[in-house]
């Protein structure tokens, strides 16, 4: 098989503004299961409301398009009753951190068996552009005209403290890079999170004066670095990228077996 056999292309062209991000997000994604060697009938994909969560719509395998926010617990309900399929829970920020984030951490905190990818564009896209729990300070949206002045939710240190036990960050302009980060969390025997800094030249780069996807692109490779270089210790601002953490903890589904197995034994 190659990438594009894993496409619906029956749903192109897709409904994603030109020089959005999540396209390349999604190519990476197809990449890496390729490369993996899956078949279709072993993946699900579920996903919430939003830019973002049109993903599922566009990937031919097994998949639900579901409530803004539920995703996590959509996909928590078809990992425990079919725990042999592989399942990846596509989200943006709002489904991941805002109306989503208490299944977010509990999700983490679980260690259940299934990709998170965070579609990180900073703003909410298919409602307007509001600004969202990843926006910062000082950014410009339709909710925030005079500059948000709430703090953003740094989506790895998160992801830390809740527990999850693959935590991951790429941006679109490396997209060797995310295509192996996604490899390595589709693949970990645990709850695995990669945060994916996606550009929204309508509404977040235009408000913001950063140019179209070309220049937002650009910034991710000046503004990043992969974790523990030199260039960081030089420049704190620098965001890293690479994995942060991977470690083996128990599995959720298969202590919920043993359990179901003692109590029938």
């Amino acid at each position: 098989m190659a990438a594009k056999d894993y496409i619906r292309q029956r749903f192109f062209p897709h409904l994603w503004c030109a020089g959005c991000g999540h396209g390349i997000i999604l190519n990476a994604l197809l990449r890496a299961i390729d490369d993996l060697g899956w078949q279709k009938n072993e993946l699900v994909m579920v996903s919430g409301i939003g830019c973002s969560s049109r993903i599922t719509g566009y990937v031919d395998f097994h998949s639900l398009h579901t409530l803004h926010g539920r995703a996590l617990a959509f996909a928590t309900g078809v990992k425990l009753s079919r725990p042999e399929l592989k399942v990846i829970v596509a989200m943006g920020d709002g489904d991941a951190l805002a109306i989503g984030g208490n299944h977010f951490i509990h999700a983490a905190r679980r260690n259940i068996e299934m990709t998170a990818i965070v579609m990180n564009n900073r703003i909410y896209g298919m409602t307007g552009g509001q600004h969202s729990p990843l926006s910062g300070c000082g950014v410009i949206a339709t909710t925030a005209p005079y500059a948000n002045i709430d703090r953003e939710f740094d989506v790895v240190e998160l992801s830390k403290a809740a527990g999850a036990t693959f935590i991951a960050r790429a941006t679109t302009y490396h997209v060797q890079q995310m295509t192996d980060l996604l490899k390595q969390a589709l693949t970990h025997p645990g709850f695995s999170v990669v945060e994916a800094l996606s550009q929204c030249p309508t509404y977040f780069g235009r408000k913001n004066k950063l140019g179209g996807a070309v220049e937002m692109m650009e910034w991710y490779k000046t503004h990043t670095t992969p974790i523990g270089s030199k260039a960081k210790q030089e420049d704190p601002t620098l965001i890293e990228r690479g994995v942060f953490v991977q470690e083996e903890r128990p599995e959720y589904c298969r202590e919920y077996d043993k359990m179901v197995a003692k109590l029938h034994g």
